[in-house]
């Protein structure tokens, strides 16, 4: 039984008929193919997965599944996708790590507003191949380098928020597995081992403290929950936090971002912040457009958007937010969730 659709309440700040028209506004840039792009036209597997998740919470189905059969359908023999894709040719064939791994939160997302088990068993297959081609990425620590490139050659380090992002990714993997009765232990001991790190061993990670998602992210992906959550969310607020319009996607510049803010929502909203979420979420609505899309960012300095473009993947995680604070899908609780089943990141060895 599908729980998409806006069937329950929405935050005081949008309307339902708001929420559908930002969902519609990612369907309008839906391609024939099933492609969500960039307003420049390239595609990446996560901000795809995004907009499919996005589609789905309102209620669109048919371009939700459109999204996910594209998804199966350009998934590459090793279990990647390349890093973008322009007009249905390769423009750029490294691939992300976070980014394959990401299909398995959309198949599980799926999954829960839907509670279509067919089509989760038909994502399957595309999914543990995924999965598989991710983890070929950890480095002996258990860390995921963050790309394989162009000549099959894995990256040098690995990033604290692709790989807070794959631990959620393999979370809903490891669901996944078992609705397929295909059990994965591996994964299990994977993605336990990974929390730990992204919560306790900043040194696994390249320094990219500037980046907002570096802040939140282990939040986000379920790594870090309770108290530990509470102190990381709180330790950098003034940081990256502007009242009234949002957050930093980078600490030194004047400029707040859509996507990050709503993130930021996600995150406090699973940790329990909900006033906070309610108060953030709020400061994002200045960026919405008539439309219901919504401005990719804005440099408040300048008192502009930044860059002049409404992006497809901003849009989505206007909607996911929204369903987090008001539970409308029965998907509303996947980032919330991400976290009940992780090992204790103090505990044991590495």
């Amino acid at each position: 039984m599908s729980r998409g659709g806006l069937g329950g309440i929405v935050p005081p700040e949008m309307t339902q008929p708001e929420v559908l028209a930002t969902g519609k506004a990612i369907a309008r840039m839906q391609q024939c193919s099933g492609a969500i792009a960039w307003p420049d036209g390239h595609v990446d597997a996560w901000d795809h997965v995004e907009c499919a998740m996005a589609l789905s919470a309102c209620g669109l189905r048919e371009q939700a599944r459109r999204a996910y059969r594209w998804l199966r359908e350009t998934q590459r023999a090793d279990g990647s996708w390349p890093r973008s894709v322009a007009d249905g040719r390769v423009a750029d064939p490294a691939a992300e790590s976070h980014h394959a791994a990401y299909v398995a939160v959309g198949a599980w997302h799926e999954y829960l507003v839907t509670g279509d088990e067919r089509h989760t068993l038909v994502m399957w297959p595309t999914v543990r191949h995924a999965v598989e081609w991710t983890l070929a990425l950890r480095t002996p620590r258990g860390e995921v380098r963050w790309e394989r490139d162009a000549a099959g050659v894995p990256g040098v380090y690995a990033l604290l928020s692709g790989c807070s992002s794959i631990h959620h990714s393999l979370r809903c993997a490891i669901a996944l597995a078992k609705l397929a009765d295909d059990p994965r232990p591996d994964w299990e001991l994977a993605a336990d081992r990974l929390a730990r790190l992204v919560a306790r061993h900043p040194e696994a990670f390249a320094d990219k403290s500037r980046f907002a998602m570096d802040w939140y992210y282990p939040v986000l992906g379920g790594a870090l929950r309770g108290a530990d959550a509470e102190r990381r969310l709180t330790s950098a607020w003034d940081t990256f936090v502007v009242p009234g319009l949002g957050v930093r996607c980078v600490s030194d510049q004047p400029w707040v971002t859509a996507a990050e803010t709503c993130e930021l929502v996600i995150a406090l909203d699973a940790c329990g912040m909900r006033s906070q979420a309610l108060e953030v979420f709020a400061s994002v609505q200045h960026l919405r457009h008539p439309d219901g899309s919504y401005w990719t960012g804005w440099q408040f300095d300048n008192q502009a958007p930044f860059p002049r473009e409404r992006s497809s993947w901003t849009a989505a995680a206007v909607v996911l937010a929204a369903d987090a604070l008001a539970g409308f899908s029965g998907g509303a609780g996947i980032f919330r969730d991400a976290g009940q089943t992780s090992a204790d990141p103090v505990a044991g060895p590495l």
